[in-house]
């Protein structure tokens, strides 16, 4: 590999760096096919992985697959924080590599393991450009190589499983998920004392938390508007006593700020909320995508002293704008009751505004056309339904 990656291959990717990568593939196609995927890759995955080609600049991409499903540099540096100081890991699914890349700067030694010889060869690469010293790669499959692990117990296995299945269409279930991690549990427990799994995002809690022996930790990870990750960390050696005292970690990141919201399923269980509507000079709150996914649905109210519309609609208000709170927090210009004569009106009153729905019966498209305003403007419409199921039309500066 080094000998064709040299100076003039990656002065023509240079050259290239903002051309078509199409046109390129048609110029270029049978003669630069390998430089082409360098160019096409710091296109598209460039501000993913900024830090990484900052500090790796001729970094190799083996395909543009493998950029696709790399993790991105926010996301793997926060998966490095839960590595412990010096731990001896390994990565089971290691790919293209940010994760260990990420890893390396805390760990005392990480065994990357990637059963594509391709994406093997190009992480042994990428981590001796990086100057990387304690990374080693296996190129073989995660079952085996664990089967035939003869050292000392890991502290830390790190898995990001794929969720395709063999017909190219997407699974949820851990279980269905390659590798099965479910299945190989007594394998990993006999090998390591912690894993961290990375599971689909649209994964309900409840049942990872019940698939996965000994878990105890869950971290939800997004940005303001959607839930991007959700894995599990699991403890072979200090299991929690029951399955509800798992903590969640609610984590969202936006523009380098990071909100977080911690709790467990036996605090949602006690919790209680005042249920209400909100009038006008109220602040509405919307908690982030992350901490909804976290279940905290009457928890919220209680912790920031929120009143909730109902007990499927999860918007809360208050008199008052709550420090700290993790979500988004308008203050309320008008609350108008979803009637015939205010529905005719509303358009002259707002021509243009955002449209949101929270338990409404109804989509926010449908309910944009039938009110037959645009998008934009600078407020925002929440309806909602309240616990006498009637329903509300709330105006957000």
């Amino acid at each position: 590999m080094k000998e064709k990656l040299n100076n003039e291959f990656w002065k023509w990717v240079d050259e290239h760096t903002a051309d078509d990568s199409k046109k390129m593939w048609l110029k270029y196609g049978k003669t630069h096919a390998e430089a082409i995927v360098q160019v096409e890759c710091r296109q598209r995955f460039g501000k993913k992985l900024a830090a990484t080609l900052l500090r790796v600049p001729q970094w190799y991409f083996p395909s543009v697959l493998a950029g696709e499903q790399a993790t991105g540099d926010k996301l793997a540096a926060f998966h490095s924080r839960l590595v412990p100081e010096c731990a001896r890991m390994a990565d089971l699914t290691a790919g293209l590599g940010i994760d260990v890349l990420h890893c390396s700067g805390i760990a005392s030694h990480i065994i990357a393991v990637e059963r594509d010889s391709e994406k093997a060869a190009a992480l042994r690469h990428n981590m001796c450009l990086a100057g990387v010293e304690n990374v080693s790669v296996e190129c073989a499959d995660c079952r085996e190589w664990l089967k035939g692990y003869g050292g000392e117990r890991l502290d830390l296995l790190f898995v990001d499983p794929a969720r395709r299945s063999a017909d190219g269409g997407r699974v949820f279930a851990i279980a269905d998920c390659e590798p099965d991690i479910v299945g190989m549990l007594p394998l990993i427990k006999e090998k390591a004392s912690k894993m961290l799994v990375k599971v689909s995002p649209m994964l309900d809690i409840s049942r990872l938390v019940e698939d996965l022996e000994a878990c105890v930790h869950i971290y939800v990870l997004g940005t303001p508007t959607e839930c991007k990750e959700l894995f599990a960390l699991v403890d072979f050696d200090h299991a929690p006593q029951t399955k509800d005292d798992v903590i969640i970690d609610a984590v969202t990141v936006s523009d380098g700020a990071e909100s977080a919201f911690r709790c467990s399923r036996s605090e949602e269980m006690v919790a209680d909320a005042v249920y209400g509507v909100p009038r006008a000079g109220d602040y509405v709150c919307e908690p982030y995508p992350a901490v909804m996914k976290a279940g905290a649905v009457r928890l919220v109210a209680q912790r920031y002293g929120l009143h909730k519309l109902a007990a499927n609609t999860h918007a809360y208000f208050g008199i008052a704008c709550p420090d700290g709170f993790p979500g988004e927090t308008r203050r309320v210009e008008q609350v108008l009751p979803y009637a015939s004569k205010v529905l005719k009106r509303f358009r002259k009153d707002y021509p243009r505004i955002d449209v949101a729905v929270r338990n409404f019966g109804m989509s926010a498209e449908a309910l944009r056309a039938k009110l037959g305003v645009g998008q934009g403007g600078g407020k925002r419409l929440l309806a909602v339904t309240d616990i006498a199921n009637e329903k509300w039309l709330i105006v957000l500066e």
